[in-house]
């Protein structure tokens, strides 16, 4: 069985995108038995463009990329996540659902990519994704099957303070 993990932000339409295609990205390139998710408190209901432009530029699949609420992921039936990550301040600050299983937490907050000015998104977009990417990286070579909740917890800090 696969170690799920949500990552969530306000609308998913860009950074936590962004990160699920990292995640899943690199689990693959690793031969990792990961799954990420992404999710929003309020979804937009769209994936930015740029968003998928600069993950389909860096050799991600995006097919079956959408724009969802965290709800999904509260439901019964939704996988168990072990740990769930916040990549925008808004998302963080909002009060989050239980979230079964009581995953580790932690907030790696990012810019905004999408409030650049039009002439510099693209390149705001590219320079989000390489800064997650580097953070997913490092998250799918930990050893997530042998890590204790406070040792994951502890690693997870590490890896937003690099």
């Amino acid at each position: 069985m696969p170690t799920h993990i949500l990552i969530l932000c306000t609308h998913n339409s860009a950074r936590s995108v962004l990160a699920e295609g990292m995640l899943q990205h690199w689990a693959a390139r690793l031969g990792k038995r990961l799954q990420a998710h992404s999710a929003g408190s309020t979804p937009s209901g769209r994936v930015n463009p740029h968003a998928l432009e600069v993950l389909a530029q860096a050799g991600v699949d995006t097919s079956g990329f959408r724009s969802k609420t965290w709800d999904e992921f509260v439901r019964p039936d939704a996988p168990p996540m072990r740990v769930v990550i916040t990549v925008c301040d808004q998302a963080a600050a909002e009060p989050c659902p239980y979230w079964p299983g009581s995953p580790v937490q932690v907030h790696w907050g990012y810019a905004d990519p999408s409030k650049a000015p039009e002439d510099q998104r693209r390149a705001a977009f590219e320079l989000t994704r390489q800064a997650i990417g580097y953070r997913m990286l490092q998250l799918a070579q930990l050893p997530l099957d042998t890590m204790n909740d406070s040792e994951l917890r502890l690693a997870l800090q590490t890896i937003e303070k690099s």
